[in-house]
């Protein structure tokens, strides 16, 4: 697995590190949208922006959380939707060693 790509802020600033992973389980923690629906959303706006390696690591947490394929699929058609065919060439990069 990957190294988490802030562990440099463990040294360099641990209060915001703290503070990103508060607000990160606060953002995808079960409510009115379960966890997996949540991570798809996150998945599509990495997407979005062109994030491989977010893509693909919300993939994989999505999966785990109970997403299907078809799921993830769905959730890249809205990303390219709104935000163009480019977030669909991110997402295969992420999603090639995932499926």
């Amino acid at each position: 697995m990957a190294e988490h790509p802030l562990k440099i802020f463990e040294k360099l600033d641990p209060e915001l590190l703290n503070l990103v992973e508060n607000t990160r389980e606060l953002a995808l923690a079960d409510g009115a949208l379960p966890k997996r629906i949540k991570l798809l959303i996150a998945m599509a706006l990495d997407a979005s922006h062109g994030t491989v390696q977010g893509v693909k690591a919300l993939a994989q947490a999505a999966t785990q959380a109970g997403a299907t394929k078809e799921e993830i699929t769905e959730a890249l058609r809205v990303a390219q939707y709104i935000s163009g065919v480019g977030s669909i060439y991110t997402a295969a990069h992420a999603l090639t060693e995932l499926f």
